[in-house]
């Protein structure tokens, strides 16, 4: 009979809700190394962006690998390949998304630019044989957005979620901190 494949879990939740620590907790009780696969692009300019950043490295054990790109369907395609008893840890889908419409300079184009990069990217979650986490921000809940580029990233990152909620085998949404199962 054969193994089955270990879970690919999201992991959802709104700024500051806790979502990160919970992805970094299911990663830590995993058997097995970590990937720590971080899609933020730091900016040198932006000393608060750059502090969250150094807020993120100081929490996570020094034995995980850390592989930063702003392109994970590739490096999940490539990790694959590799040891079956390491979980990958993907923080986050958000600034992932950003880097993705900034590349696209899509910010004032239709909704769906980044379409072909956001298969890419839930066909690889789809087929990634290990454990794996992903972390994205669960944005439509509030106020709609005053802003063009508000409302585009939430209506893209909502779609995206929804997508990679299908593709993943459970699901938690992190409300002040506690995990609500949904899947």
């Amino acid at each position: 009979m054969p193994t089955p494949r270990p879970p690919r879990t999201l992991v959802l939740g709104g700024a500051r809700s806790g979502k990160s620590d919970y992805a970094e907790q299911l990663a830590t009780a995993a058997k097995g190394a970590v990937h720590y696969l971080a899609t933020a692009i730091p900016d040198p300019a932006d000393t608060d962006f750059a502090d969250r950043i150094a807020q993120h490295r100081r929490r996570r054990p020094a034995a995980w690998q850390v592989i930063e790109s702003a392109d994970p369907a590739t490096v999940l395609r490539e990790l694959a390949d590799r040891d079956a008893d390491t979980t990958t840890l993907l923080d986050d889908i958000g600034t992932w998304l950003t880097a993705r419409i900034d590349a696209r300079s899509a910010w004032e184009a239709p909704r769906g630019t980044i379409t072909p990069d956001a298969d890419s990217l839930v066909d690889a979650v789809a087929n990634f044989p290990h454990r794996l986490v992903i972390v994205s921000p669960e944005v439509g809940m509030g106020v709609v957005p005053a802003t063009r580029a508000g409302r585009l990233f939430r209506d893209e990152i909502g779609v995206v979620n929804q997508r990679l909620a299908q593709a993943c085998d459970e699901a938690f949404l992190i409300v002040a901190g506690l995990a609500l199962r949904l899947r």
